[in-house]
């Protein structure tokens, strides 16, 4: 599997060069995120933080990408799963002669103990029997570009390169080629073998983790996941999988400014050998403000308080760009500039190229983001703390911004790349800012020019009203005057716009069943009728599934509701994991995992156990 004609490189067992996007898990220490494959092997991995250039990167190309392997040195089969209640996670290898894991995991580590470090720690536990085991240490620092050296000096392997160096050390024996390090070891029943990796410099060395200093780090770091997670008020049906998705969505969180990225891939194909291949790693407002609404709901509130201190820090809100205030997306330190290019170099998962990195919708124009943000900050001052009167006057400002900009058009939620249109979901999330902005005022008696702010409100009402509503199709439909359907307008009764059981409202759900709907599975619109830029199709959205089923409960629909909620959890990878889209075949396609689909799952869980009573 792979480029026609690629040659050496990495072959796993059974001959395939790639897993599929589905078979891996995710470690983190809260400023950058691991993928390991379900057969051992780290896939991905960008020091230090998750916006860094990689230094594995097999997941995108076998040959050149880097790769940290680690398994069984017989045949074996695989089964992997988090430790319960965090993120740690065990590979289990079951061969002839015995059964041993691996337990991956990096260490939480607060600001005054060397939060640089980035220690991953790989423990070997033999459990029962006897099994050999290989690894092979190869990264590619700089997304496979940068030349490395590779010293042994005193039981450590430092990898030198112009911009990372990192430290490997292993109670096992290990030798290098001169640019990669390999080990195999045998360990008898009860024996344990540990690898870890650390990022040194100047001021941090290469640091030895005997087997008894990465047992207590394991147990720290169970510790760490599941105090945090005690904090979760939900109990209902779901528990699991939404627990699951809320320490998905704590991984994504960069500690030190409070930012929650979307993704931590790059250039996972939305459709193989397909160019629908984005750079995921940095923060939508969008997405991180509906994180803040999931997080809210489960009680955690410390993280949307971080959020807003990301927001206030960064001064986003206080931004002058051509296209306004906001920019659709920022870095994890709250930078705009992203550019995008791509890697040519890499061949892309699959085959699926372009590889890119950065990402040029920084530039578009997407006025639903003040929504999504507006209906944050109204949020957490319900249910977090009362926002500050500094705070205040910078939603007044975005607020009477909104006022004079609302009616344009704009590149909407999808970041269509075929030009500016009038979409209604763009003009919805107006009126949401606007509609929140105006309660907070009243709640609070916070100062505010009210009958501008509800001339604006009730003038886009009226507007979708007319003419985002098809009489021919009997629904809302995505741009003004049109007759495409589109999936986010399943937000409109989430987002309170309209009653869910208005004749109206119904009859878009009848339709958007009947159009967009594949057995509880929904894409967001059909790129045929409505032309986005970009060549080939895409699978169907995970986020958008998941807005069906709130739907369908809120509209009372609940055995539909339920039971499209049951089939989507079976698309969910072997622990609990989802990408930006599903196949046609029940495949992950995009880059994994992503945020928005979480932060979807918990409110539909939430929602509909809500319905159910």
């Amino acid at each position: 599997m792979g480029r026609p004609g690629s040659t050496g490189g990495f072959d796993r067992s059974g001959g395939y060069r790639y897993l599929p996007i589905s078979e891996h898990g995710l470690i983190g220490d809260l400023r950058t995120a691991a993928l390991v494959a379900t057969d051992g092997t780290i896939d991905w991995y960008c020091c230090p933080r998750f916006d860094a250039p990689s230094m594995f990167a097999s997941v995108l190309d076998a040959d050149r990408g880097g790769r940290f392997e680690l398994a069984a040195d017989v045949p074996a089969r695989t089964r992997q799963f988090y430790f319960p209640d965090t993120n740690v996670l065990i590979t289990r290898f079951f061969a002839a002669d015995g059964v041993a894991e691996i337990q991956d995991f990096m260490p939480v580590v607060d600001e005054s103990r060397e939060a640089d470090r980035h220690r991953l720690i790989r423990r070997v536990v033999s459990v029962r029997g006897t099994l050999p085991f290989r690894a092979t240490v190869a990264p590619r620092f700089g997304y496979g570009t940068q030349q490395h050296t590779v010293e042994l000096v005193g039981g450590h392997a430092v990898f030198r390169s112009p911009e990372l160096d990192v430290a490997l050390t292993a109670t096992v024996p290990v030798e290098t080629d001169g640019q990669d390090v390999s080990a195999h070891f045998k360990l008898l029943e009860g024996e344990s073998a540990v690898f870890a990796l650390d990022r040194v410099n100047d001021a941090i060395g290469p640091r030895a983790c005997p087997n008894r200093e990465a047992e207590q780090q394991f147990e720290a770091t169970v510790r760490f996941w599941r105090h945090w997670l005690s904090r979760s008020r939900y109990h209902g049906r779901w528990r699991e999988m939404v627990h699951r998705s809320a320490l998905l969505l704590k991984l994504l969180t960069y500690a030190p400014t409070g930012a929650i990225i979307a993704a931590p891939t790059t250039s996972l194909p939305e459709q193989l050998g397909g160019e629908r291949n984005w750079d995921y790693r940095y923060v939508w407002v969008r997405d991180a403000a509906f994180c803040i609404y999931a997080m809210l709901r489960l009680g955690f509130t410390s993280e949307a308080e971080a959020f807003m201190g990301f927001i206030s820090e960064t001064g986003i809100m206080r931004g002058t760009g051509e296209s306004g205030p906001l920019q659709i997306m920022y870095g994890i330190d709250g930078r705009c500039d992203l550019p995008e290019q791509e890697l040519a170099h890499l061949e892309g998962h699959l085959g699926s190229s372009p590889v890119r990195v950065g990402n040029a919708a920084t530039g578009q124009l997407q006025l639903d983001i003040y929504g999504a943000l507006i209906d944050s900050v109204y949020l957490y001052d319900k249910w977090g703390q009362p926002i500050s009167s500094a705070h205040w006057d910078e939603v007044g400002a975005v607020v009477d911004w909104l006022c004079d900009h609302w009616d344009q058009p704009d590149e909407g939620i999808w970041e269509t790349r075929a030009g500016r249109r009038d979409f209604v979901y763009s003009r919805l999330m107006c009126w949401v800012a606007l509609e929140r902005a105006i309660r907070m005022a009243n709640h609070r008696g916070l100062p505010a020019d009210l009958p501008r702010w509800q001339r604006a409100r009730d003038t886009i009402y009226r507007q979708i009203m007319a003419r985002g509503w098809s009489t021919e199709r009997g629904a809302f439909v995505q741009g003004l005057d049109d007759k495409v359907l589109d999936a986010s307008l399943l937000m409109m009764p989430m987002a309170k716009f309209i009653s869910p059981t208005d004749p109206k409202w119904l009859s878009t759900l009848d339709a958007l069943t009947s159009d967009l709907v594949s057995d509880s599975l929904v894409y967001r619109y059909d790129p045929t009728a409505s032309p986005d830029g970009l060549r080939g199709s895409e699978g169907t959205f995970s986020i958008c599934s998941f807005w069906y089923v709130e739907a369908l409960a809120r509209a009372g629909r609940l055995e539909e509701a339920r039971l499209a909620f049951e089939k989507m959890l079976t698309y969910a990878n072997h622990v609990g994991l989802f990408a930006e889209e599903i196949g046609r075949t029940g495949e992950q396609l995009g880059n994994f995992p992503q945020a928005f689909t979480h932060l979807s799952l918990i409110s539909a869980a939430f929602n509909l156990d809500r319905a159910l009573g």
